[in-house]
C-alpha cells in the first residue's frame, strides 16, 4: 500500500554559485548553506529545509509550494514573485516583508500563510512581526468568510452549498460583530469605542426613563453619571434589578476582553 516518495536527501551541502531555473523539488535539505546567491525560477516544491543557512540571498520567481521550513535562517534574504501555497514555517528567521509581497492570492491560502508565519514569529519572540501577521490573517479571514456565503465563484459555491452557505453567513456575521467590538482580540481602541457607545446608550436610557428629555443638561448629566454606574461605583435607586444585572454582565465582559488583549500582548514578548 505504501511506496517510496523518492525524496532526495541533501545533507551539509552548499550553493557555490547562482541558480537559474533549477529543479530541487521533493528534497530534504539539512544544514544547507548559501550566502549572497541569486535563485531565479527555481522549483523547490514539496521540499523540507531543516536547519539551513541562506543569508543575503535573492529568490526571484521561485516555487516553494508545499515546503516546510524548520529552524532555518533567511537573514537578509529577499523574495520576489515566489509561490508559498501550503508552505509552513517553524522557528525560521525570515523578514516580515514577506507578508507584503509574497502572500498567496486566494484568501483562504493567504489566511493560512499568515497564520503559519504568525506562529513562527511568536516562537521567535518577534512581537512586531507577529502583530503584522495577525493583521494580514484577520483581513484575509474576513474576506474568506465573506466570499464563503456571498461570492458566486465556483470554488465557494461547491464547498459551501445549501445549509453550509447559511452557516458561513452566520460565521461571517459573528466575526464582524467581534471585529467591531474589539477587533477580534487585537484592538484596544475598538474596545474603547465599544465602551463609549455603551456609555452613550446608558445615558440615553437614563434620560428617556428618568429625566427631562427636553433639557440639554439632562443628557450631559446622564452622560457624566454613566461611567460611575458602569463601573459600579454608583447604583441609582430608581434602576431596576434586571437593568443593573445587564450592566454588570456587560462590565464583566468588557473587562474580560481588556485583560485578554493585555495578556496576549505580553505573551508575545
Amino acid at each position: 500500500m505504501l511506496s517510496d516518495s523518492g525524496r532526495i536527501q541533501q545533507i551539509d551541502k552548499t550553493f557555490d554559485s547562482d541558480v537559474l531555473e533549477g529543479k530541487f523539488s521533493n528534497q530534504l535539505f539539512v544544514r544547507l548553506a548559501a550566502r549572497g546567491r541569486r535563485f531565479t525560477k527555481v522549483d523547490f516544491k514539496q521540499s523540507i529545509f531543516d536547519t539551513c543557512y541562506l543569508r543575503n540571498c535573492m529568490f526571484d520567481s521561485c516555487d516553494f509550494t508545499g515546503c516546510r521550513f524548520v529552524a532555518t535562517s533567511f537573514h537578509g534574504s529577499k523574495f520576489s514573485g515566489c509561490k508559498f501555497e501550503y508552505s509552513t514555517f517553524e522557528r525560521t528567521l525570515v523578514d516580515d516583508d514577506i507578508l507584503d509581497t509574497e502572500c498567496p492570492g486566494p484568501d483562504n491560502l493567504k489566511m493560512r500563510f499568515a497564520r503559519t508565519l504568525r506562529m513562527n514569529y511568536q516562537q521567535l519572540g518577534d512581537a512586531t512581526a507577529a502583530n503584522k501577521a495577525i493583521g494580514v490573517e484577520l483581513q484575509a479571514s474576513k474576506m474568506h468568510k465573506l466570499k464563503a456565503w456571498r461570492s458566486n465563484e465556483s470554488y465557494y459555491r461547491k464547498k459551501y452549498p445549501g445549509g453550509k452557505r447559511v452557516k458561513a453567513f452566520l460565521d461571517w456575521l459573528w466575526f464582524r460583530i467581534l471585529d467591531f467590538i474589539w477587533g477580534n482580540g487585537e484592538s484596544a481602541l475598538k474596545l474603547m469605542r465599544s465602551t463609549a457607545i455603551t456609555l452613550i446608550v446608558m445615558s440615553l436610557i437614563d434620560v428617556f426613563a428618568f429625566r427631562d428629555r427636553e433639557r440639554v443638561d439632562s443628557y450631559l448629566q446622564a452622560l457624566a453619571d454613566a461611567p460611575q454606574v458602569f463601573l459600579g461605583t454608583r447604583t441609582p435607586s430608581n434602576y431596576e434589578g434586571p437593568y443593573l444585572t445587564a450592566i454588570l454582565i456587560v462590565r464583566l465582559i468588557a473587562f474580560g476582553f481588556f485583560m485578554s488583549i493585555i495578556i496576549k500582548r505580553f505573551n508575545r514578548r
